[in-house]
């Protein structure tokens, strides 16, 4: 079972990668790009491969979420420049603007490498997943989606999460094919407002 990682961030790393998250953010307003960093100006475990999505919420609402589902660079690149992309390049939503920052909640996920699944049929697979945990990468052909762990908190049961899941990929909710390949990943996922920043 993969976990979020082989060493956790301590609550240290954890502030550290949210503030860095927010100056980016704010950078990004000011300058139109994210906040240059040197991975080896931070802790080792900051320094290391990782891969991250940055979701931003206001009053709730989703405003925001990029990421990479592979590490491809320095944790630490990869979150200052998810939030930026977050906050100015998601394309379901206009740029952020400066007066929406105070009102922003950042979160951060980190993910384990994904795993594949083995399963025979929609069922067997609906019976091995992981509500409230999983996060899933679904891919049939060139449709691809992903949904983190959290996304179980408003689609709680695995039919409909995996319906959604489809459509997300650009798939009818009723699709299934012998080719549909499924991996689960999970993420130590952490925010201001549980840190209180």
């Amino acid at each position: 079972m993969p976990s979020a990682d082989s060493e956790s961030l301590d609550p240290s790393q954890r502030r550290t990668l949210l503030a860095l998250a927010r100056r980016s953010i704010e950078h990004g307003l000011s300058e139109g790009r994210p906040i240059p960093v040197d991975p080896f100006d931070y802790p080792a475990r900051l320094a290391e491969e990782g891969a991250a999505f940055v979701t931003l919420h206001i009053a709730g609402a989703l405003r925001g979420c990029i990421g990479h589902l592979q590490s491809v660079q320095p944790l630490v690149l990869d979150v200052v420049e998810n939030a930026f992309a977050a906050a100015f390049r998601d394309p379901r939503f206009p740029p952020l603007a400066e007066a929406e920052l105070a009102e922003l909640e950042i979160e951060i996920s980190v993910l384990s490498p994904a795993e594949p699944l083995a399963f025979t049929s929609e069922e067997d697979l609906l019976r091995i997943i992981e509500p409230g945990r999983d996060g899933l990468i679904l891919e049939d052909g060139a449709a691809r989606g992903t949904f983190l762990p959290s996304v179980w908190e408003s689609l709680p049961q695995p039919r409909d999460f995996l319906r959604h899941l489809k459509q997300k990929a650009g798939l009818s909710p009723s699709h299934w094919s012998d080719k549909i390949r499924v991996s689960r990943y999970r993420t130590e996922a952490f925010s201001e407002r549980e840190l209180e920043i």
